[in-house]
């Protein structure tokens, strides 16, 4: 699992400090396992986000192999 994060203009936030605040809040198993700071989200022309190109960026960034669905 990976979390992609916008941080407001001059805000400091590092990956562990992600990760303990969501350890108070949500299951261990949703806990990100990477975490990536960018400065804007891929959007579409609406403003949706574009998860899928999220998806793919983590997958050749990590050089992970895309789960199968069924």
């Amino acid at each position: 699992m990976c979390a992609w994060i916008v941080t407001r203009p001059g805000e400091q936030l590092d990956e562990e400090e992600v990760r303990e605040f969501c350890r108070g809040q949500i299951a261990h198993y949703k806990i990100p396992r990477y975490v990536r700071f960018v400065d804007e989200l891929p959007m579409t022309v609406t403003g949706k986000v574009q998860k899928f190109v999220m998806r793919a960026q983590m997958i050749d960034e990590l050089k992970l192999a895309e789960a199968k669905t069924a």
